[in-house]
């Protein structure tokens, strides 16, 4: 089902395996904080929240790659996420993985697709 598009940031704010950009959304009735990254060249989402324990990924304002910058990884447990997928890679996630957001990139922009099932 087609959502609307709200805009998360321009396309310059996210550098491939930098800095992440922090927002919240509605997600099952609750304001949830959630994050962008870009990797390899494409833009991905998710809820900031650990499979393994339900906390924020980033130890500082947007830092969720490990020094590596190949998987996102939670500050608190060590948790290693994939960053096209969100699976998880190893750590305390135990299979888990992270819950991806639908977004796109177009005319220099990212855009979150809001479902109607996360409202």
């Amino acid at each position: 089902m087609a959502g609307q598009q709200r805009l998360i940031c321009a396309s310059s704010a996210l550098t491939d395996a930098g800095q992440g950009i922090r927002f919240e959304l509605q997600y099952l009735g609750q304001t949830t904080p959630a994050f962008a990254i870009r990797y390899r060249g494409g833009v991905y989402a998710y809820l900031n929240r650990c499979a393994h324990i339900p906390v924020e990924l980033d130890w500082q304002e947007g830092a969720f790659f490990d020094l590596s910058g190949l998987y996102l990884l939670c500050s608190t447990h060590g948790a290693m996420y994939s960053p096209e997928t969100g699976q998880c890679m190893g750590g305390r996630c135990a299979g888990k993985g992270l819950v991806a957001l639908a977004v796109q990139e177009y005319d220099g922009h990212v855009y979150l697709i809001e479902e109607t099932n996360h409202v």
